[in-house]
């Protein structure tokens, strides 16, 4: 006992530096569990007030304060004497390496925070995205599950998705229903352009506004193409597009409307020698 009693009077100003040190860690460590724990809190609920999964949110939260953490032990650490340098070199190389074991799975669980908090579609939504056409079933972190007209089940990788364009049908509540109507060049024009304001006219499903537009489109090789454009609400769109397909052929053949195939006039001219 005496020994030590000599050994702190010796090196008091030693011993005395030492023992701030460690205490002014301690408050830098208690201070940044504290700021860890708010930016956390805050984060979290921010996420979980944009509807996002309490899974998904969890575990961000869990990622974001394990970061914090180790940047707070690390200047704990640093003043008390400690050299962390190693220690970053060490956690710097071990990130370096998971990074690259897990490229493929980082960038798809990337991906997938990206699509749960930007939603750009959303469950139910018809959508086009990774080359695939379908209604989104469910999006997880690492992969979205569509659902294609056919009833087949999709798994897309998530960065696969924002990595190329997405196209969302679902996304506003009306379309446009394009078509194109070919009518030969001896039908009557006018007439044929009636017919198609009258079968719009006499659809409930076509919305007034915007009103439709019936214009010619394109003088072609075999037609006069014709521009039929309705809008629909947006669970009305096929349904209008293929009846009204149907309708135009119904109605032109009673008409007598000819709805003309690609064709090519071919002329021989004889050439005759003289003996």
């Amino acid at each position: 006992m005496d020994e030590v009693t000599n050994f702190v009077t010796e090196n008091q100003e030693v011993v005395y530096h030492h023992l701030i040190s460690i205490v002014f860690a301690l408050v830098i460590f208690v201070i940044g569990r504290w700021i860890a724990k708010g930016i956390t809190g805050v984060m979290e609920r921010a996420l979980l007030g944009r509807s996002i999964d309490k899974a998904v949110v969890s575990f961000l939260g869990s990622i974001v304060y394990t970061l914090i953490m180790i940047a707070v032990l690390l200047m704990a650490l640093s003043h008390i004497g400690v050299q962390t340098t190693s220690f970053i070199a060490i956690l710097g190389a071990a990130g370096l390496a998971v990074g690259l074991a897990l490229q493929g799975s980082l960038a798809n669980f990337a991906s997938g925070v990206l699509i749960i908090i930007f939603r750009p579609f959303k469950a139910g939504h018809f959508i086009d995205a990774g080359g695939v056409m379908g209604t989104v079933d469910k999006i997880e972190i690492f992969q979205t599950i569509l659902k294609t007209p056919d009833n087949k089940k999709v798994l897309i990788p998530n960065a696969q998705i924002t990595g190329s364009a997405i196209t969302n049908f679902s996304a506003e509540p009306t379309r446009r229903v394009d078509l194109v109507i070919g009518i030969s060049y001896d039908s009557d024009l006018r007439k044929a352009k009636q017919i198609l304001a009258d079968i719009l006219a006499a659809d409930e499903r076509v919305l007034a506004e915007p009103a439709p537009v019936i214009a010619i489109g394109e003088l072609a090789d075999s037609s006069v193409n014709i521009l039929v454009r309705p809008w629909v609400n947006a669970a009305d769109y096929w349904g209008v597009y293929w009846e009204t397909l149907e309708k135009v052929k119904l109605t032109f053949d009673e008409q007598g409307i000819g709805i003309p195939f690609p064709q090519m006039d071919v002329h021989l001219h004889s050439n005759k020698q003289e003996n």
